[in-house]
């Protein structure tokens, strides 16, 4: 299994660009993949040294020979704990590529995508917790409604919630084909595959808990990066991408910006980057997935 095939990485020069990598810097990809992100940092790197978090064991498939990486198979939510285990306490540097991989999507019987025919499994560690299949069969109408909505942003979840809930006590979900011909008479005519998307992304949030996951990482971030470390972070949907951006602009991830006596904002980062990169038309045409991709770099205040 080659990186290539296995996912194409967006935005590659932005993100080691928004690093702003010191030869002799610790960093963080907790997002591992195929590896194409990392293998572009170590480029970069002298003595400095690169760890990897993927959690999906599909990923130590692509891990790179070379003394400077060291892979960490976990969730990146639990990249300080981790991290400690190697005696690393601050890092210069952490990139988080959101979302799916290809090869995730491209493989059958993980479920993940609408193309193809699978179990309804969706874990991105497909040893651990509770699969999309269980989620569509056990969870009660008023949480469907609520993940559904939320995560997914299906304009009709209430109607969909109640349907699924009424149509699974004598037909239980199983495949991803079964579920995309269930949901054919409720999506809006002609935009079926967009609503089977968007069912499909709330499973797999909740599937994986990511939003959580997000946020542990991101306040994870925050405490090991050096004063003027970076976070560099690409996200794919606007729920992933709001949270970011809150955090990095506000401190928080809700509410308003905090000033202190003197007007000064009260946060923990201050944006590199004014406002969201987003990928060229050229690499869109090449690599579609690019389309949706949102580019933010912040930097540690403090001294």
């Amino acid at each position: 299994m080659t990186a290539s095939v296995y996912h194409i990485p967006v935005m590659l020069a932005q993100c080691t660009e928004g690093l702003a990598i010191d030869p002799n810097g610790v960093y963080v990809d907790v997002t591992f993949g195929g590896g194409g992100h990392s293998r572009e940092i170590l480029k970069y790197l002298d003595t400095g040294h690169l760890y990897g978090f993927d959690q999906d064991p599909d990923a130590e498939a692509n891990i790179p020979e070379d003394s400077r990486f060291t892979f960490v198979a976990a969730n990146f939510r639990d990249i300080k704990k981790y991290l400690r285990l190697y005696g690393v306490r601050q890092v210069d540097g952490i990139l988080a590529d959101l979302g799916i991989s290809s090869h995730q999507i491209d493989e059958p019987a993980r479920g993940f995508s609408t193309r193809f025919e699978g179990e309804l499994d969706m874990r991105m560690n497909p040893s651990q917790g509770k699969s999309a299949k269980d989620v569509l069969n056990s969870y009660s109408e008023q949480d469907l409604h609520k993940i559904l909505g939320m995560y997914g942003e299906v304009k009709n979840a209430k109607t969909l919630a109640q349907a699924i809930v009424s149509h699974r006590s004598e037909n239980p979900f199983e495949t991803t084909e079964g579920l995309t011909a269930f949901l054919k008479k409720y999506a809006p005519r002609g935009k079926e595959f967009k609503y089977f998307a968007q069912v499909f992304q709330a499973l797999r949030i909740e599937v994986n808990d990511e939003m959580a996951a997000l946020e542990e990482m991101l306040l994870g971030a925050i405490e090991l990066l050096k004063p003027e470390g970076r976070l560099v972070v690409m996200s794919y949907h606007s729920l992933e991408d709001r949270l970011v951006k809150n955090l990095i602009q506000k401190g928080k991830f809700q509410g308003e910006l905090e000033k202190d006596f003197f007007g000064n904002p009260i946060r923990p980062l201050e944006p590199v980057s004014r406002g969201a990169i987003t990928a060229s038309a050229e690499e869109i045409a090449e690599n579609p997935r690019a389309r949706s991709a949102k580019l933010r770099v912040a930097k540690k205040l403090g001294k």
